[in-house]
């Protein structure tokens, strides 16, 4: 069945095949969906529609229990990388996006699919190359050839999970086209704004080794991404236990999901409530203001980070089913936080190889 967006009231409902191209009222608002909308006076107030916030809101100690579920389900799949896939998680129950930066063949792919799977959401994979469009991305208008009337047919991006894999392969017109899903939840095409069903998150992939042909992601773009990973190589033992489980089948294949969208939403709403003192806000802006001073650095934390620090911190407390943030939580989310935000001096290269260990200055700097 075809998804139709009301162009009065935005409001998603879903037709008959045999309805195509016909004057049906929208079940919201009551008005045609092919009635041109009506103009709007200059001096005239846009109104907009706010989605209310679920009535039960999950406690700690449920938050605890749902993120717990995941990381168990995924961890059928992952082997042997607990850390990183509570972070993944984290991010998710954060409303944040995640950049999943790594060598290639040690499974972000998976994890990607993984977390999806488990949390019972809608997934699609985007596959970056230079020649993608961001019609390819967004979706674009086709005309019916036998009524001549535009319809939108909607791109991969209309989904609560996506993957954009090898993103640094896109070009920078494509890759700017993410930048309003990921900041507003919504796109926009032909002046008319479509909102993306929650919860949503963008999971990327880029490799940073081979950087023939690609596109760095400008400090724009990675500053909207909320955590970056990388998975790293498994040890021995690890990767004899991924050979013995894809013996039979993928694990993949077979997971199941432990939670509903729905679910996520809730815990995501029950995340903002987790407790955060004033002397643990007053270290973490201590934090990120401490990298726009930092002798090393030529681009500090953005204000967007402090903020995204401040979610994830709240996210990290609400698995760990802790009943308020703490000073560990920030320090825990320091680097994948801001790292990536950050820019080194290329004279500062020697003492400091990394935004990484800049950040573990900063950290070991910053009275608690």
């Amino acid at each position: 069945m075809p998804n139709r967006i009301c162009q009065h009231c935005g409001h998603p409902f879903k037709i008959l095949d045999s309805q195509i191209g016909e004057n049906i009222p929208c079940p919201n608002c009551g008005k045609s969906i092919l009635q041109p909308r009506a103009a709007r006076g200059s001096q005239e107030k846009i109104k907009l529609s706010v989605t209310p916030p679920p009535v039960n809101i999950y406690t700690a100690t449920q938050l605890a229990g749902i993120a717990q579920a995941i990381i168990d389900n995924v961890q059928r799949v992952i082997v042997g990388k607990p850390e990183q896939v509570t972070l993944a998680v984290a991010t998710l129950f954060a409303e944040g996006h995640l950049l999943l930066e790594d060598v290639p063949g040690v499974a972000k792919t998976m994890l990607s699919r993984a977390i999806a799977q488990s949390a019972g959401c809608t997934f699609k994979r985007i596959q970056c190359t230079p020649d993608l469009e961001p019609e390819h991305v967004i979706g674009d208008f086709t005309t019916d050839a036998t009524t001549g009337k535009k319809d939108f047919r909607f791109g991969p991006i209309f989904s609560q999970m996506v993957l954009v894999d090898e993103i640094n392969r896109a070009s920078p017109r494509t890759q700017a086209a993410l930048l309003e899903a990921m900041g507003e939840g919504s796109v926009s095409m032909d002046r008319v704004s479509y909102r993306l069903e929650k919860p949503f998150m963008v999971m990327a992939t880029q490799n940073p080794i081979d950087q023939e042909g690609t596109f760095r992601l400008p400090e724009a773009q990675m500053d909207r991404f909320l955590i970056r990973l990388s998975l790293g190589y498994p040890d021995e033992v690890q990767e004899r236990e991924m050979c013995v489980r894809i013996q039979q089948q993928h694990p993949i294949e077979s997971l199941r999901p432990v939670t509903t969208g729905d679910e996520i939403i809730k815990c995501q709403r029950g995340v903002r409530e987790i407790p955060v003192s004033g002397q643990v806000t007053d270290y973490l802006v201590a934090l990120t203001r401490a990298t726009r001073s930092h002798p090393a650095l030529r681009l500090g934390a953005s204000p967007r980070g402090s903020l995204g620090l401040f979610r994830a911190a709240q996210s990290l407390a609400a698995i760990r089913g802790d009943s308020a943030v703490t000073i560990e939580h920030i320090k825990t989310f320091a680097v994948p936080v801001l790292a990536h935000r950050l820019l080194v001096k290329r004279e500062a290269l020697k003492d400091f190889p990394d935004t990484a260990a800049v950040i573990q200055d900063v950290v070991n700097s910053v009275r608690t």
